[in-house]
């Protein structure tokens, strides 16, 4: 067998049996410009899984057929967010991966339009015909970048949300100060932005994007989830209108409401916060500080 033979026939036993250890079957993988390669594997319960590598982490996890069905535990959080803006009629999701949090909106909003907005055209594909992403008046999926779609948009969004940053290396573009006062400028005199940030022991510009959060926004709520690293910062008009026993016993409605029970006030219960010391005492990044072309 040829040397070059070899390595590529170890190679697929390497995967395949990295995917089987996970009880994952891959189904489907391509080449991304912007992603890497675009994993596609499926599990035992007909969850569908995207990663953006071999061995990488779930981006994304959708059950076809079931838009109700949020696995990630940001996702699972996510629908407190209706306690702050409990019938957004717009929103903006940028950031779209297998579509979970997009077709959660779509099926349980019935009155809102919501752009999804995804800079890797595979990405786009794969969520349209592998992970149950259905188009039709009220959703709507845009090829695009995420901080141009922004600069560019004539509508305003009850709510925003930011759920393109990587773990360890958030793109630069949307997280300066200008990017975040034109979602500012998006936003309606009610409106919501939630940003899925990486917490600090993944992501070290962290405590600078949360920094940078407060010097638009003036305050900001911390959401930060139990067992994982992600922390939803929420900012904008409606995230200082209301009090805490307030949401409470908003989120718990919500929750009920969703046929999710007590969950969500258990998420804000234990997780909600306002923005700490060192939080606060990060640096405010700009776009000529991240030497971004203007």
């Amino acid at each position: 067998m040829p040397a070059s033979l070899r390595v590529a026939v170890c190679t697929a036993l390497l995967v395949a049996t990295a995917i089987v250890h996970a009880g994952e079957r891959l189904i489907h993988r391509e080449p991304s410009v912007y992603n890497g390669t675009l994993l596609v594997s499926e599990d035992s319960r007909g969850l569908r899984v995207l990663r953006f590598s071999e061995g990488g982490a779930r981006q994304s996890v959708v059950k076809p057929g079931d838009p109700d069905h949020l696995e990630l535990a940001y996702t699972r959080a996510f629908p407190v967010t209706l306690a702050w803006v409990p019938q957004p009629r717009r929103i903006l999701v940028v950031g779209l991966g297998g579509g979970s949090i997009p077709r959660f909106l779509h099926h349980r909003l019935p009155e809102a339009t919501i752009d999804a907005v995804e800079l890797d055209p595979g990405v786009v594909k794969l969520a349209r015909e592998l992970f149950d992403v259905q188009e039709d008046d009220r959703l709507r999926l845009h090829v695009a970048d995420g901080r141009a779609w922004i600069e560019r948009a004539s509508q305003r969004y009850d709510l925003v949300v930011l759920d393109a940053y990587g773990a360890s290396a958030p793109p630069p573009a949307l997280i300066t100060r200008e990017f975040l006062a034109s979602v500012r400028s998006l936003l309606t005199d009610q409106g919501l932005v939630v940003g899925n940030l990486w917490n600090r022991n993944y992501n070290p510009r962290y405590d600078d994007m949360v920094t940078t959060y407060l010097d638009i926004f003036g305050e900001v709520s911390i959401l930060a989830l139990e067992g994982v690293g992600n922390t939803l910062v929420i900012s904008g008009p409606a995230s200082t209108r209301h009090d805490r026993d307030e949401l409470l016993h908003r989120a718990g409605k919500v929750g009920r409401d969703l046929g999710r029970g007590p969950a969500l006030e258990h998420v804000l219960r234990t997780g909600l916060r306002g923005a700490n010391d060192r939080e606060r005492a990060g640096q405010i990044l700009t776009d000529k500080g991240l030497r971004l072309s203007q």
